[in-house]
């Protein structure tokens, strides 16, 4: 069930793995079984472990972004979500496709990121 309260839980939970790069704080996010696209059209990471693995590989170190965002809509089983990530170097514009399951995970989860120029 997907609700902006349950949103909002679930993007302060993922800034806080964002920063941490903690295997129990990546795992909290996400349920056992889902898919996660780290692009739109890529192979998704599917599984908890697999996506704990997969963060990993690609995690930034803390401190290094900072994060805005909004939701562009919130429906019972989809939320998307646009953000705005900022590195020392560079900004990224974000969209994310979230859909949660009852306890508040990710079923599916896909982000859209472009470099602004």
């Amino acid at each position: 069930m997907t609700d902006l309260d349950a949103v909002t839980a679930w993007v302060t939970g993922y800034r806080k793995a964002w920063e941490s790069n903690e295997r129990d704080d990546i795992a909290a996010l996400f349920a056992e079984d889902a898919s996660y696209f780290p692009e739109p059209f890529a192979t998704p990471w599917v599984g908890r472990e697999k996506i704990v693995e997969e963060w990993l590989k690609i995690k930034d170190d803390p401190g290094t972004t900072t994060f805005a965002w909004h939701p562009v809509t919130v429906t019972p089983d989809l939320a998307i979500i646009e953000g705005t990530t900022r590195y020392p170097d560079k900004i990224y514009s974000n969209l994310w496709f979230l859909q949660l399951d009852n306890s508040g995970r990710a079923r599916q989860f896909t982000e859209w990121w472009m470099e602004q120029k």
